[in-house]
């Protein structure tokens, strides 16, 4: 139950941050956002507050923020139709209404004769006098059709109408929250465990090794090999190993007093190369400090953003196969097995997550935040933009392949997992 709990949170956290961006820097652009979802398929939960509505949904796939001007949503009064109007105190239309199962008593009337809802705003149209009216119509107005009310989108507040550098960093601001949202985590974890400090401190000595034999003990401090100051245990360790076999001169701190020592590394029998071991094993002090935690979010933010590119990069190459690739059940599997290590540690994950989320929305694939992007910078170039038509036939084929992609990576996980 806690796997369920903890998967179903940072599910919910990645997928809320990522669409959070996008549905920030929509609102900062003036664009109307109609929805605000997590999760996909079947609604199980909708909230509306003020323009949008806020909605939980059943499949724990994704996510997603529905855009004025994005789905075909643009409302059209056709020549003839019969409508009611309802006015606000300036005159305007407040509700259009597209058919009569509602009555209100203060209603208007009207046969449609030509119609702008996006740009000038206006209903022009015949009375039940049969006298021809022209009326204002509200930027906030709302049309109702068969109990569902849907607000107007003037046409400045669609996402179309928008320049393409707004509209590229309203779609990009998804990965961009991703990457905040891991470098928050890994500060937080920086603030409550402590930022490693990577003195190089030995945590223990193994018994018969050279460093033991030497005379080293737990908790001893190395500050110098073969007179080079050391500072971070990586320094150590690049010393050790580059010098198997060759006697190395080591000065350690031991409660306060120096002392020195000569140490011959060992040729590992673990490696098909010759890398030097002393028989130390090491764990990274650590220390509360406030502003180092936020260096710490920003160095472990960056690292797995490049790990992260160097495993994209071996998938390329052919390193990694498609069996190597996981599902919503192989995270949750995999969430399962971190759990055990500890809360930290399950932070540790998650910010990895986040930041995998980011950069894989940013793929230049169809479908994807990057694949719309791509589209963004080919209309900057071309200084127009592609078809919409075209554009929407090649994202609906990427979904197509996405989804693909998802069932043959979730079956291959369901048998690695369960048979």
């Amino acid at each position: 139950m806690e796997t369920v709990i903890s998967f179903i949170i940072i599910f919910g956290a990645l997928v809320f941050f990522h669409e959070f961006g996008h549905f920030l820097f929509a609102k900062r652009a003036g664009i109307l956002v109609r929805e605000f979802a997590i999760g996909m398929g079947p609604k199980i939960l909708g909230i509306t507050k003020g323009e949008t509505l806020y909605t939980l949904r059943l499949l724990p796939i994704g996510g997603y923020v529905r855009m004025a001007g994005e789905d075909m949503d643009t409302i059209h009064l056709q020549a003839g139709h019969r409508i009611g109007v309802l006015l606000n105190k300036e005159g305007q239309a407040k509700k259009i209404i597209m058919n009569q199962k509602h009555v209100y008593p203060e209603i208007l009337f009207l046969e449609v004769e030509e119609a702008d809802l996006e740009k000038e705003l206006w209903i022009k149209g015949y009375d039940e006098d049969e006298k021809l009216i022209r009326i204002e119509v509200a930027r906030d107005a709302v049309v109702e059709e068969n109990g569902r009310e849907t607000i107007l989108a003037p046409y400045d507040r669609q996402f179309d109408s928008k320049s393409v550098g707004k509209r590229f960093m309203t779609i990009f601001a998804g990965p961009l929250f991703n990457f905040i949202l891991a470098f928050l985590i890994f500060t937080a974890i920086g603030m409550m465990q402590g930022v490693p400090t990577f003195e190089p401190v030995i945590t223990e000595v193994t018994e018969a090794s050279p460093a033991a034999e030497a005379g080293m003990q737990n908790g001893d401090l190395v500050t110098e090999i073969e007179g080079k100051q050391i500072g971070t245990w990586d320094e150590l360790v690049e010393s050790v190993q580059t010098n198997a076999g060759n006697p190395l001169a080591f000065s350690v701190e031991r409660d306060g007093e120096l002392l020195d020592f000569t140490i011959t590394p060992e040729i590992s029998g673990q490696s098909a190369e010759e890398i030097g071991v002393i028989g130390v094993l090491y764990e990274s002090p650590v220390e509360k400090d406030f502003f180092g935690s936020f260096a710490y979010g920003a160095e472990q933010t960056i690292f797995w953003f490049k790990e992260i590119f160097r495993l994209l990069g071996m998938l390329v190459t052919g390193q990694f196969t498609i069996d190597a690739l996981s599902g919503p059940v192989g995270i949750y599997k995999t969430t399962e097995e971190v759990a055990k290590y500890g809360f930290f540690t399950l932070m540790s994950w998650a910010g990895m997550l986040s930041i995998n989320l980011g950069i894989m929305n940013l793929l230049p694939l169809p479908a994807l935040d990057g694949g719309r992007l791509m589209f963004f910078i080919l209309e900057a170039v071309r200084g127009k933009p592609v078809d919409r038509q075209k554009e929407g036939m090649v994202h609906f084929v990427g979904i197509m392949l996405l989804m693909l992609l998802m069932i043959v990576v979730t079956w291959n996980d369901i048998q690695k997992y369960f048979f």
